[in-house]
């Protein structure tokens, strides 16, 4: 599938998208940005030029879509007096915060559905609360997706690393596309027949009675119920799950573990599964799941499928300076984002 978007008036868009383009500050640009496939002009209106570009979205079976404004200005140095008035009402915080989500739209894996905002949940976040409203972007229903929040922040780090170097564009009213897989294709490891152990013996954040846990490095109790059976979504830092589920059980002399790990991710076809029975847990569970993971497939080893584009360039000047404006606002989304994942 192919997306149109309008060139704007410059055709600064045009100039990246040649063939026969040589600059190197823009053929670097160019991994940042949509695959081009031409241009179109609709036969309404001859003098409009659209651009025929990637749909990002394409490969992904649920896709989780945001997108956000980057800069502290969204008018152009051109812009009259009535217009930067217009621009600046609809979102005052914009210089201050140097970002503003225009909307979002994420899938929940517990109700299997989405959940959509509009640009005027974004206008409503503060220097306060952004961060918490930027975190639900990454939220499934069940947990949050630290690995798409690393990778997401990474993939901004190179675009940063672009206008760091670059002195000869500006832009405005731009934007980042973020998009990552909602669907749950990861590893699923399942802990059964344990009995959580007494409130003074568990770690802080485990709960009983259904509540959703939440460890660092995606590692997430999704589920639990009455029988103390727990699912549990894994990705990175298996061994600190673990370490944790150890040191709840530790004071306890009877008990069995039963795991069993299944790769869901559509076309893979690997799956194995695995009993560890003992009459004691003294220090040996952990070293035998250890193993168990060390045999796990190279993919679910890797970082999320996260794609961060640059899109909207309606407003792109020629310039001697750096870009500040974007460059504020890419650290400064970077920063919330590196909160989010810290906390």
């Amino acid at each position: 599938m192919q997306v149109l978007f309008w060139t704007g008036s410059n055709g600064v868009e045009l100039q990246v998208y040649d063939p026969d383009c040589c600059d190197s500050i823009l053929l670097e640009l160019r991994k940042y940005l949509p695959k081009y496939f031409g241009v179109w002009s609709p036969p309404t209106a001859p003098n409009d030029t659209y651009l025929k570009l990637e749909d990002v979205t394409r490969k992904f079976n649920k896709p989780c879509i945001m997108d956000v404004k980057i800069g502290q200005k969204s008018y152009d140095p051109y812009a009259s007096a009535e217009k930067i008035q217009q621009q600046v009402s609809k979102y005052p915080l914009m210089e201050e915060i140097g970002f503003l989500v225009l909307g979002m739209r994420v899938y929940h894996i517990s109700s299997d559905s989405y959940e959509t905002q509009n640009q005027h949940y974004g206008r409503s976040l503060t220097k306060e609360t952004v961060k918490d409203g930027i975190s639900k972007f990454f939220h499934s229903g069940y947990c949050l997706r630290k690995d798409v929040v690393a990778a997401s922040i990474r993939k901004i780090e190179k675009i940063l690393e672009w206008f760091e170097g670059q002195t000869q564009l500006n832009f405005y009213a731009s934007s980042l596309l973020f998009v990552y897989e909602g669907s749950c294709q990861a590893t699923t490891v399942r802990l059964s027949d344990v009995t959580l152990a007494e409130k003074r013996g568990v770690p802080k954040g485990l709960l009983s009675g259904g509540d959703v846990l939440e460890y660092n490095n995606n590692i997430h109790v999704i589920n639990s119920t009455e029988n103390g059976k727990i699912e549990a979504s894994v990705s990175k830092g298996l061994s600190k799950f673990y370490a944790l589920h150890k040191k709840a059980c530790s004071k306890r002399h009877h008990s069995q573990l039963s795991l069993k790990v299944e790769n869901l991710e559509q076309g893979n076809v690997w799956k194995s599964s695995t009993c560890i029975a003992q009459e004691h847990l003294n220090g040996n569970v952990l070293p035998q799941l250890e193993k168990v993971f060390y045999h796990l497939p190279a993919e679910t080893k890797e970082s999320a499928n996260v794609e961060v584009r640059m899109i909207d360039f309606a407003h792109v000047f020629p310039s001697s300076a750096k870009d500040e404006g974007y460059i504020y606002g890419l650290k400064n989304l970077i920063t919330v984002l590196q909160n989010i994942l810290d906390n």
